[in-house]
């Protein structure tokens, strides 16, 4: 009786010992460990080039005589494609919620995400409201003659005048105020989009071998030391 007695106290005592281990595998079952993943490698593939590279490719020189040059010099106003002149079809690409007129190019209304100061603009076509949008070329004009494109043939100064590179549809007052400066003298007041514009104009640049002047040179890097993964819009 002894015996049978000392072996169900152990039979007991092993019970109550393992209660707290069923515990515990209950709750790991029940809420099991998370796995462990290592953080994933974020890997930013574009075909197009980083700006801060394309401008340090830039030569820097002194900018030439502005002597000679007038608008014509890059052709007689909007070139027109398909009967569509380039104003019409930079507001079509750049508006939303657009009413065509009849013509199926002129733009009688359409909204406008304005990248220079990030306002909303309701464009409507009219002599006393068109001048609300405008087509600003993002290197002025009048800085391309200055730094090589003087030197380029009338064509291409024309194609460049009129290229989708060089254009975007803007606030009018905005561009006014920016006239011919460049990056070292005029930025867009809308902070975010500064790095695209100074992309922009670099790309600009590459693509009909202008150069650029010490101090907008210096502008240029000081704004893309704040987004060095900018790259170059596509050509």
């Amino acid at each position: 009786m002894a015996n049978k007695e000392r072996r169900r106290r152990i039979v007991l005592l092993l019970i109550i010992a393992l209660i707290p281990l069923f515990f515990v595998v209950q709750q790991l079952f029940a809420n099991p460990p998370a796995p462990v993943i290592d953080n994933p490698v974020i890997i930013i593939n574009s075909d197009e080039p980083l700006a801060i590279t394309e401008l340090e490719k830039l030569p820097i020189r002194e900018p030439a005589s502005k002597s000679g040059y007038s608008r014509d010099e890059f052709g007689n106003g909007w070139a027109k494609w398909n009967k569509c002149d380039t104003r019409q079809r930079i507001l079509g690409r750049d508006l939303t919620e657009i009413v065509y007129d009849s013509d199926g190019c002129t733009v009688l209304t359409g909204v406008l995400n304005d990248p220079y100061t990030g306002e909303i603009i309701n464009f409507t076509r009219g002599v006393g409201t068109s001048s609300a949008v405008q087509i600003d070329h993002i290197v002025a004009l009048a800085n391309a003659w200055i730094t090589g494109a003087q030197n380029l043939d009338k064509a291409t100064r024309t194609q460049l005048a009129n290229d989708d590179l060089e254009l975007l549809a803007v606030e009018g007052r905005a561009n006014m105020q920016k006239g011919a400066a460049d990056a070292s003298v005029w930025l867009p007041p809308n902070k975010t989009f500064r790095c695209q514009y100074v992309a922009r104009q670099i790309a600009v640049k590459v693509k009909y071998a202008l150069w650029v002047v010490q101090a907008e040179y210096e502008a240029m890097k000081n704004v893309l030391s704040t987004c060095p993964a900018q790259t170059l819009p596509a050509p």
